[in-house]
C-alpha cells in the first residue's frame, strides 16, 4: 500500500505520514497544545502542561508503529491537521489530535474525525473509537460528547515526572477513556 498516497475529501486531502513528514508534524502538534501560539486555538493546554506534546522520536514511533497510522490532512498542499489512529483489536484508538490553531473552531476537526472514524471501519473493520482525553478539560471532552463519544469514567493517571508529555502545573491530572461506537 503506497502511505503516501492522498485522497481528496472536498478542499481538504487525507493521507498517511511517512517518516518525512515528522520535521512538519512535531510543530503542528506543538501549536495546538502547547505555547503562546496554541492560545490562538480553543484546544490549549498552555495553562494545565508546559513542556513539550511530543517529539520527533515520539511521532517517528507512531508513523512506524505496526497497526498504526498517522493521518495528516493538507489544504492546497499545506499540512493543517494530523491524528493517530490506532488498531486496538475490535477498537480503534484516536489520538495526536491537532488542527492549526488559527483553523481551529471552523468545522474542520469534525471532518477529520469522521473521516478517521470511515477509515478506521474500511481498514480494521472497528467497532468503536476509543481516545483519552486530560480530565479536566471539559470544553474538550464536550465538543466529543457532541460527535456522539460518552464518558467512561475509567481514569489513567497522568505521567508526573516524564518530562515527554509535559510539565504538569496542577496535581489533578489524569486521563479519562472516552468511547464511540462505529456501528
Amino acid at each position: 500500500m503506497d502511505t503516501a498516497t492522498s485522497q481528496e475529501t472536498g478542499r481538504i486531502s487525507y493521507r498517511e505520514a511517512v517518516l518525512d513528514d515528522v520535521p512538519a508534524l512535531v510543530p503542528l502538534v506543538e501549536s495546538a497544545y502547547r505555547g503562546d501560539a496554541s492560545r490562538g486555538g480553543w484546544t490549549t493546554e498552555a495553562d494545565i502542561l508546559q513542556g513539550q506534546r511530543t517529539d520527533p522520536e515520539g511521532v517517528a514511533a507512531v508513523i512506524a508503529a505496526p497497526g498504526s497510522r498517522l493521518l495528516v490532512v493538507e489544504r492546497g498542499g499545506e499540512l493543517v491537521a494530523c491524528c493517530q489512529l490506532e488498531h486496538r483489536g475490535e477498537a480503534a484508538y484516536f489520538g495526536m489530535f491537532a488542527v492549526r490553531p488559527e483553523l481551529q473552531g471552523a468545522g474542520l476537526g469534525k471532518q477529520i474525525i469522521a473521516e478517521a472514524e470511515r477509515r478506521v471501519r474500511e481498514l480494521w473493520d472497528a467497532r468503536e473509537m476509543h481516545m483519552t482525553v486530560i480530565s479536566v478539560r471539559e470544553e474538550l471532552i464536550a465538543w466529543y460528547e457532541r460527535r456522539g463519544y460518552r464518558r467512561t469514567g475509567r481514569m489513567t493517571p497522568f505521567p508526573y515526572g516524564d518530562e515527554r508529555f509535559g510539565l504538569p502545573q496542577r496535581d489533578d491530572l489524569e486521563f479519562e477513556l472516552l468511547i464511540k461506537p462505529l456501528g
